[in-house]
């Protein structure tokens, strides 16, 4: 079917959407309706039914958990905030030549571990919005054009079995982005991958879709000269600055603002001033309420099912194998001052 035939039918279904629905949309499309229908037509292999389907669902979810106002629900008090940024590491390094924004994400060296599953799919959805609202927005106005999707930079650094702990709340995390923010990643660049991940992409690649497999690149080391090609070094993730220092948490904890995982980077700055400001223009004489704001998370469709039971199974046999290595390694070793045979 073609693009603007599709087009055209969905938007003759999203005209009889309720006035609650229709303000939720235009918080979500930012004054590019069509751009945001045909994310999720293509989500949906451009069948107009599952892809109305798809949208109505996240407006009602948006809706129900009050997403329109999860801008204005700082994570409080700050130190929790820091905790949070310090182990869910994510943040924007800058622009792509084109003007993409430029997300890194240190996969390898999330913990997860410094407070509760809420507060971190609360984050995740307030970068996304933010992202929505605000960052992709401004790149539009600086660039004269309307920019509607971002680079994601996935650093491996530290990627270890004890990782088979995070996957739910990953999963959780996904799902929330492949129901909600559809088609909203250009590219996504894999760096610093060690040979657990690589283990893990060979058969997790196959279960892809394509369009999904086309947007994955695996760059050699840091991924430093590949990614200078579509953004100035400045625009660069610390992990990527040079080679050696790959290392997501702690390479650049010299100069914490060249960090854009730390709280101290003008991004997160911004983003929390921002949270704040919104907070109190909602409520001027009442403190900020403490507490996770609850999101209720969508139920994985079967491929991410799918996906997250092969990484997991994949990492269990790595696991076996690494058992068997140390195993092997400790039997294999002289035994010095060992006798066997007494005189």
């Amino acid at each position: 079917m073609a693009f603007h035939e599709a087009i055209k039918q969905l938007t003759a279904l999203m005209d009889e959407v309720n006035e609650q629905q229709r303000s939720t949309f235009q918080i979500m499309h930012q004054g590019y309706p069509s751009d945001a229908m045909a994310r999720f037509l293509k989500a949906r292999e451009w069948n107009v039914p599952k892809a109305h389907t798809m949208l109505m669902n996240c407006l009602n979810w948006r809706l129900q958990n009050e997403i329109d106002n999860i801008l204005s629900k700082p994570i409080v008090p700050v130190d929790l905030y820091r905790a949070v940024r310090d182990s869910q590491l994510l943040g924007l390094s800058g622009y792509s030549k084109g003007g993409l924004p430029v997300f890194a994400i240190g996969v390898g060296q999330s913990s997860f571990d410094k407070a509760s599953v809420h507060y971190y799919v609360q984050s995740h959805i307030q970068i996304n919005e933010y992202r929505d609202r605000v960052v992709l927005p401004t790149a539009g106005k600086k660039h004269g054009k309307h920019v509607g999707t971002c680079i994601k930079v996935l650093d491996m650094t530290g990627l270890k079995l004890s990782a088979l702990s995070q996957i739910k709340l990953m999963t959780i995390i996904s799902s929330v982005d492949d129901q909600n923010y559809p088609e909203k990643t250009e590219t996504y660049y894999i760096v610093n991958a060690p040979y657990i991940f690589s283990s893990c992409w060979k058969v997790v690649k196959p279960l892809l879709q394509e369009r999904t497999r086309k947007k994955v690149q695996v760059l050699q080391g840091c991924g430093r000269e590949e990614l200078l090609k579509i953004m100035e070094y400045s625009s660069l993730p610390h992990f990527c600055r040079r080679e050696g220092a790959c290392s997501s948490r702690y390479s650049s904890s010299s100069v914490r603002p060249n960090n854009c995982f730390s709280l101290d980077h003008p991004f997160h700055q911004q983003l929390y001033n921002y949270m704040m400001h919104q907070a109190h223009d909602i409520s001027p004489n009442l403190p900020i309420k403490q507490g996770s704001f609850h999101v209720t998370v969508p139920e994985p469709d079967p491929e991410g099912v799918k996906i997250a039971e092969t990484i997991e199974s994949e990492m269990h046999k790595f696991e076996d194998q690494s058992r068997t290595d140390c195993a092997t390694a400790a039997l294999s070793r002289p035994m010095n001052g060992l006798k066997i045979f007494s005189d």
